[in-house]
C-alpha cells in the first residue's frame, strides 16, 4: 500500500515515521524547506501520547526524547495568580507524573529524521481529488501531482485537504488571540523568580486579560539522563508565556507587528486592564526576536460534527479535523495519537481482517471521539477568559480573586 500524507507537523510526521518503521511504501509533503522553520514553543506529551509515538518511532528516537524532555514529576505544582500577582491556588500534585514538556523543534527534527529520505520538504499542496482510475491523486502549487492508495490529510487548521473533504473549514476563530515569547529565568529579578519558581503558572484578569508562563528545563529536569542524547533547543531554565485577548479590531491591530514593538504593545494593553509591572516582567525581558502572535482556532466540541464525510480513500488528522486551542495542551499529543490508531487500523488492512474503507471508517470515529474530548476541555479555558469580558464577569473577576486571594494566604 502507498500512503501520502500531506502535512510535516508533529502529527504527519508522526504518521510517516509509524508507516516507514512498519514496511509502508509512504511520502511525506510539506510546503516548509526546513523542519527548524515551525511555530510554537512546547508541546506537552502525556502518558497515552509517550505510548502511542513508541508504537510509531524507533526506540532510540523515543530515548533522545526523553533526554530532550523536561519532566513534569520535576517541577512545583502549578499555580495560579490574580493580576497583582497574589496566590490564588495550585494545581495537582505532579510528582507521579509521567508527562514531559519537549520543544517543537526538537519535536519535530526527531521525527523528521525518523521519516528521512521519505519526508518531501518545499512541496506545497493545492488540492486532492481522484484520478481516471479512482485512486487519490494530489496537486501542489509547482503544477506537478502524486498518486496512492491512499492519502492523509496531517496539514493543520487551514486544510487543503479536509476542507476538500468537508466541503468548506472545519473550524473558525475560537475568539481569542494569543502572543508568545520566550524569556530566561536568569533575565528575572530575584523576586520574580522567586514568585513563579519552576513551574507553570495562570494569571487571569478582569476584561479578558490572561497570561500563561510555562516553565522549561530539558538540562536541569531531564526526562532521561543522558546528556549525550540530548536534542533540547532549550538549554537552560526558560519561561516561555503565551498571552491571550478577544479577538477585537485592536488585538488584531496587534498582529501586524513585530518583535520591541508587539512587546511594548503588549505591555501597554496589560496595564491599561491594571496589572502590576511585576507580573508583566516575563513579557518584557523577554526576547524581542521570539515574540509573536496568531489566532485561536477551534473545532466544534461535538464529537459528531467532525470528520462529517463517508470513510474512504482519502482522510485526515490532528488539527485538520479537531484544531484545537492550546490551552489544554494537548493538540499535539492527540495527533500523534490519532497517527498511531490509523497505523493500527491499516494492519488489519495487511492480515485481511477489513478493508481500507472499514480500517479508515474505525479510525475516524475513534479521532472524533478523541478530538471532541481535547477540545472540550481546550474551550473550557477559552470561555473563562472570554467570560470575564462581559460587564458582569469583569466585576466579578475583580471581586472575586481579592476573596480567593485572601483565603490562599489562610491555607498557607
Amino acid at each position: 500500500m502507498r500512503v501520502v500524507v500531506v502535512g510535516g507537523g508533529i502529527g504527519g510526521l508522526a504518521l510517516g515515521a509509524g508507516l516507514r518503521r512498519s514496511g509502508y511504501e509512504v511520502a511525506v509533503f510539506d510546503r516548509d524547506t526546513d523542519v527548524a522553520a515551525t511555530g510554537g514553543y512546547h508541546i506537552t506529551l502525556d502518558q497515552r501520547a509517550q505510548s502511542a509515538l513508541g508504537r510509531l518511532v524507533p526506540p532510540e528516537v523515543m530515548r533522545r526524547l526523553l533526554a530532550s524532555g523536561s519532566a513534569l514529576r520535576l517541577r512545583e505544582r502549578d499555580a495560579f495568580w490574580d493580576r497583582r500577582g497574589r496566590l490564588l491556588g495550585y494545581g495537582p500534585d505532579l510528582a507521579g507524573s509521567a508527562s514531559i514538556d519537549v520543544d517543537r523543534i526538537t519535536l519535530r527534527t526527531l521525527l523528521a529524521e525518523a521519516v528521512g529520505e521519505d519526508l518531501h520538504l518545499g512541496r506545497d499542496a493545492s488540492g486532492v481529488g481522484y484520478d481516471e482510475h479512482g485512486m487519490p491523486r494530489v496537486a501542489f502549487a509547482d503544477g506537478t501531482s502524486v498518486t496512492a492508495d491512499l492519502v492523509v490529510g496531517a496539514d493543520g487548521t487551514h486544510s487543503v485537504i479536509a476542507r476538500h473533504l468537508a466541503a468548506g473549514p472545519t473550524n473558525r476563530p475560537a475568539g481569542l488571540i494569543g502572543f508568545s515569547g520566550r524569556t530566561q529565568r536568569a533575565d528575572l529579578s530575584a523576586a520574580e523568580q522567586q514568585r513563579l519558581g519552576s513551574r507553570s503558572t495562570m494569571g487571569i484578569g478582569p476584561r479578558g486579560a490572561a497570561l500563561y508562563v510555562g516553565f522549561l528545563d530539558p538540562v536541569g529536569n531531564a526526562a532521561l539522563d543522558a546528556p549525550e542524547l540530548r536534542r533540547s533547543v532549550t538549554t537552560g531554565p526558560t519561561y516561555i508565556w503565551g498571552a491571550m485577548f478577544p479577538e477585537s479590531a485592536r488585538t488584531e491591530s496587534l498582529r501586524d507587528l513585530r518583535g520591541t514593538q508587539l512587546q511594548t504593545a503588549l505591555l501597554d494593553r496589560f496595564r491599561d486592564r491594571r496589572w502590576t509591572d511585576h507580573t508583566l516582567e516575563v513579557i518584557a525581558r523577554a526576547d524581542p526576536a521570539s515574540v509573536a502572535a496568531f489566532r485561536f482556532n477551534a473545532a466544534s466540541t461535538r464529537a459528531a460534527d467532525l470528520a462529517p464525510w463517508n470513510a474512504g480513500r482519502i482522510t485526515a488528522l490532528g488539527d485538520a479535523v479537531h484544531a484545537t486551542p492550546p490551552t489544554a495542551g494537548m493538540g499535539a499529543g492527540a495527533a500523534i495519537q490519532d497517527a498511531a490508531d490509523l497505523l493500527d487500523r491499516l494492519d488489519t488492512i495487511s492480515d485481511g481482517t477489513t478493508t481500507l474503507a472499514d480500517a479508515i471508517g474505525h479510525f475516524e470515529a475513534r479521532m472524533r471521539q478523541r478530538g471532541s474530548e481535547v477540545l472540550t476541555m481546550a474551550m473550557k479555558t477559552v470561555r473563562l477568559i472570554l467570560v470575564t469580558d462581559t460587564p458582569l464577569g469583569a466585576v466579578a473577576t475583580a471581586v472575586a480573586t481579592p476573596i480567593m486571594a485572601a483565603a490562599a494566604r489562610l491555607r498557607r
